[in-house]
């Protein structure tokens, strides 16, 4: 719990331009930045909502966070400005103590320009730790939605416990954005996306079973302007705003942002900028893209191709958020990608996080204090290996791919006698919990730390309820505790004793009444490494005979093809 009361009630959802009747008596009638536009606009006032992305926070210290919006009047506009018109508008904001902004503890105006596709990012500062707000932005007489965020306990107290959600791979096509409404109605106090919070491809492209849901708007994203198309379009879906108003987010990326599977200056085989000079523009029109429209701090503004996303947030003494990035500077995946046996999985002189990222974390755990330290990254830590032979077959494009890069990072917690690590991730459309060892292939070795991998919010459609038992990735990989195919989110309690997870699941992505179950609930104890299973939601009567019936070649295969099953 915060140290006050987690409230987020329907209203602070749907408060839009038509403020609730008596609305006079709670908006202050002086509200800075009330004209509706800079004189540049000739004094003319936007005649319908700009506000149609809704409003993110993010990135909270004990004494702020960012709060973001982006104006569009036609998000899907094919030159990626929102059929704005060209000129800087006034935004003005306020945050709040109370959701009826009774209390305004700060407010202010920020210019909205076009050369940023009209969004906004403000870095609060000066505010109390450990503490709820409310923050909502204004152009003339339009009101946008409200948002709540949270500041960090201060840096001296472990605090209360925080309950955290992380998230991954939500493709637009492949179905309704329904578990990030289940997830706003937890209402959690921090949110971690881990990576392909947006799809690339072009309508029809990337298909599921059954026929995709719904479909993209415009070409694959590879300019600027389709870039900003794109995230314009998820972000006109109100369960994903529901999910920004309901808490703040730290957000990393992982391939789709820009491209499937690139690695570094290298796009994937079949780039449509297959030149790495076109690939460098293409990836800087990603990061501008992805900049203007994420909760993010100034610190991360791109700089042409490049952009600084790696991270550390710090949650008083409880939590140390390690945000990594390992796409922007990993070597390029082995043996041509893929599940492989490849000798070069295991040179010493690869790395997935590249010498400067893997120095700053290491150096993190030399100097943490937090009684939990948490990475929040991109692909599969562990090691899986889908053979029960001699060969070790494992994902060129996980950490296997990069064993001594994996092993410098595990050893780097070890020696710096980090309390607790925990890995979490995404990127493979299901559902892992695992155990992480010294030396992953001997059973016996300790046990050093913990990954929990979050499903996706829609990619791959439904998936399939699976029965843990009988995966033979958990029987070859005696580290893998649990494994599910189908859609939905990760929520943890992170208090001073343990670490507890809930795995969360949805039937369907095809409709939007679906509701969340918790599929499984793992505990990490305080210094105590690896998982303790305290809930597993059995298989309903009808699908145990199917799921026994597959051969261990064909759960491994729709496994695989789970996870890289692209055009």
């Amino acid at each position: 719990m915060t140290e006050v009361s987690r409230t987020l009630n329907r209203r602070s959802f749907l408060i839009t331009t038509g403020l609730a009747a008596g609305s006079a008596a709670v908006v202050p009638a002086a509200i800075p930045g009330a004209a509706p536009a800079l004189a540049a606009h000739r004094g003319g006032a936007l005649l319908s909502d700009p506000f149609t992305l809704g409003v993110a926070s993010g990135d909270p210290d004990h004494e702020g966070f960012v709060i973001w919006t982006r104006l569009a009047l036609q998000p899907l506009a094919e030159d990626g400005l929102g059929g704005m018109p060209g000129n800087a508008f006034e935004v003005a904001w306020e945050v709040a103590s109370d959701e009826r902004f009774r209390r305004i503890e700060r407010r202010g105006t920020a210019l909205a320009r076009p050369e940023s596709a009209h969004s906004v990012h403000v870095e609060l500062k000066g505010l109390r730790h450990g503490r709820e707000y409310w923050y909502r932005f204004r152009v003339g007489n339009h009101v946008s939605p409200v948002g709540r965020a949270l500041t960090a306990t201060r840096p001296d107290s472990l605090g209360p416990d925080l309950l955290m959600a992380f998230v991954s791979c939500s493709q637009y096509e492949h179905g309704l954005f329904t578990a990030y409404r289940r997830l706003a109605e937890e209402h959690p106090d921090l949110i971690l996306h881990l990576g392909d919070y947006q799809y690339e491809y072009r309508a029809g492209v990337y298909t599921i079973p059954g026929g995709n849901v719904r479909d993209h708007a415009g070409p694959e994203t590879v300019t600027l302007a389709t870039y900003r198309q794109r995230h314009a379009q998820y972000k006109s879906d109100p369960d994903l705003q529901a999910a920004h108003q309901a808490a703040p987010w730290l957000v990393v990326w992982d391939d789709h942002e820009t491209e499937n599977n690139w690695a570094g200056d290298i796009p994937e085989a079949n780039s449509d900028t297959p030149d790495p000079a076109a690939f460098r523009e293409r990836r800087a029109a990603a990061f501008k893209a992805y900049y203007e429209n994420m909760p993010l701090r100034r610190g991360s503004v791109p700089h042409g191709p490049d952009m600084q996303l790696y991270r550390r947030v710090r949650w008083g003494r409880l939590v140390n958020f390690h945000m990594l990035d390992t796409r922007q500077y990993r070597d390029d995946q082995a043996c041509g990608d893929g599940y492989k046996d490849c000798p070069a999985a295991v040179d010493p002189a690869r790395s997935i996080t590249g010498e400067a990222q893997e120095k700053w974390l290491l150096d993190g755990f030399r100097r943490s204090a937090a009684r939990w330290d948490i990475l929040g990254q991109q692909v599969f830590f562990t090691q899986r290996d889908n053979n029960a032979g001699p060969l070790k077959v494992t994902s060129m494009d996980s950490w296997d791919g990069y064993v001594a890069s994996r092993n410098r990072i595990t050893k780097g917690w070890v020696d710096a006698g980090v309390r607790n690590a925990v890995v979490l991730t995404g990127d493979v459309h299901a559902h892992w919990a695992a155990d992480i060892k010294a030396d992953f292939d001997d059973p016996d070795s300790a046990t050093i730390g913990s990954e929990l991998v979050c499903t996706s919010i829609t990619s791959g459609g439904d998936g399939a309820d699976s029965d843990p038992a009988t995966h033979p990735f958990l029987q070859i990989n005696k580290h893998l505790r649990f494994h599910n195919n189908q859609r939905g989110y990760v929520i943890s309690r992170i208090g001073r004793k343990e670490m507890r997870s809930d795995f969360k699941t949805l039937p369907t992505v095809r409709t939007a009444d679906a509701q969340a179950t918790t599929k499984a609930t793992f505990v990490i104890e305080d210094r105590v490494p690896g998982l303790e299973q305290t809930y597993l939601r059995p298989l309903p009567r009808s699908a145990a005979p199917k799921a026994a019936a597959k051969s261990d070649e064909q759960i491994i295969r729709e496994t695989i093809e789970n996870e890289t099953r692209r055009p």
